[in-house]
């Protein structure tokens, strides 16, 4: 017979129950909303499961002693503490991750337009900025370097290099970068409209880029990871896998290896890894001050990120005799595609003949590589 004490709603506590509010609006963003519900979903209903009580998700045996939130240095015992330590931990999700995002992705736009690089490494700065900010609030360096990349707004290479930093942090992190690249349609429209005029916004871009060969997309991600490692070794993980999968679907002869990182294997990384991060939102480990200022520092750099890049591009066209759309530069973030669709969307009720989605994804692909070096130069500096 089930003894009272061990029913959960006996052990639910006013923290747990205002995490579960929170698990549910992320649903209700992802299935109501349709806000990046592929994130929020998993996401969310981790926040709920491991918010339930006494379900063991999360635990983990510390010195004999089975502990319920996952600490690290423990045995995993839990099922999502399991796919943390071998999955996350191990990093071997979030650079595989890298590979499936690269036979997903399309260069041509970047090689099309070199220029829209340079908006994606423009974009970067906030992650700089926000590094700053949270050693002046006083922050080790090794956790200023975890919480500044959340201004890349990408998650794997958050967890990656957090892991390898301030591996205490990764919870914290990782839910911040996450929660921020599903929420950009929130997050960026109100920083581009205070840094832009309507007639900023409204700036023309021919929607069609110049053909790119074949032969320039095979060569692209093979001179790049040289180019890439060369600079910046410890960025060899990350690069590596993104343009190794980027290289498996433009070889034209490795389409099935190409379909399937891109696809099933992708779809299974994406399950595993936004269920995982959802599991490390227990209102014990969330909702502490520190990991309070971490998401708010999280907001503070992907904002600015979004800033830096509108204002660069903005400088761009001071000295450009072909003006481009300064709401693209917002796009050099990591969230792909989402940044290039916000962009998108703003142009076209500024300008309805504007289509600004494919000038959007260069510095958007730009941005992906430009978060993966900066994690590299801070591994350098400090790993």
């Amino acid at each position: 017979m089930l003894e009272l004490f061990e029913l959960g709603f006996l052990h639910l506590t006013w923290g747990s129950i205002l995490m579960l509010l929170i698990g549910g609006v992320l649903l209700y963003l992802g299935i109501a909303k349709k806000m990046e519900p592929l994130l929020l979903i998993p996401i969310g209903f981790g926040v709920i499961l491991v918010n339930l009580p006494m379900g063991g998700l999360m635990e983990c045996i510390v010195n004999g002693n089975v502990v319920e939130a996952y600490a690290l240095g423990g045995e995993p015992a839990g099922l999502i503490s399991r796919i943390f330590r071998y999955g996350l931990a191990w990093e071997i999700i979030p650079c595989f991750i890298f590979l499936g995002l690269g036979a997903m992705t399309d260069f041509g736009p970047l090689i099309a337009n070199p220029k829209t690089l340079i908006l994606g490494a423009g974009a970067q700065f906030g992650v700089y900025f926000a590094f700053f900010i949270a050693l002046l609030l006083g922050f080790s360096i090794n956790e200023a370097c975890s919480i500044g990349i959340i201004g890349g707004a990408d998650g794997p290479t958050t967890i990656y290099l957090t892991n390898r930093l301030a591996p205490y942090f990764i919870g914290s992190t990782a839910v911040a970068a996450y929660t921020y690249m599903a929420l950009v349609p929130i997050i960026q429209p109100p920083v581009i409209k205070l840094l832009t005029t309507k007639a900023e916004r409204a700036i023309y871009m021919k929607p069609q880029l110049r053909a790119v060969s074949k032969r320039e997309k095979l060569i692209f991600p093979i001179m790049a990871a040289v180019i890439i490692i060369l600079l910046v070794p410890k960025s060899a993980p990350l690069i590596g896998m993104f343009m190794f999968g980027n290289l498996l679907k433009e070889s034209g002869v490795t389409d099935r290896l190409a379909d399937t990182a891109a696809n099933a294997f992708m779809n299974i990384l994406t399950i595993l890894l936004g269920i995982s991060v959802g599991c490390f939102m227990s209102a014990e480990v969330f909702l502490k001050v520190e990991s309070l200022m971490v998401f708010a520092l999280g907001c503070v750099a992907f904002a600015a990120s979004t800033a830096f890049g509108v204002c660069l591009a903005k400088l761009m066209n001071v000295f450009s005799k072909e003006k481009i759309n300064p709401m693209i530069g917002a796009a050099g973030v990591s969230a792909v595609p989402m940044s290039a669709r916000v962009v998108q969307k703003m142009g076209q009720e500024a300008n309805p003949r504007n289509f600004l989605l494919m000038h959007a994804m260069g510095p958007n692909i730009a941005g992906v590589i430009g978060t993966a070096t900066a994690a590299g130069i801070f591994l350098g500096m400090l790993g």
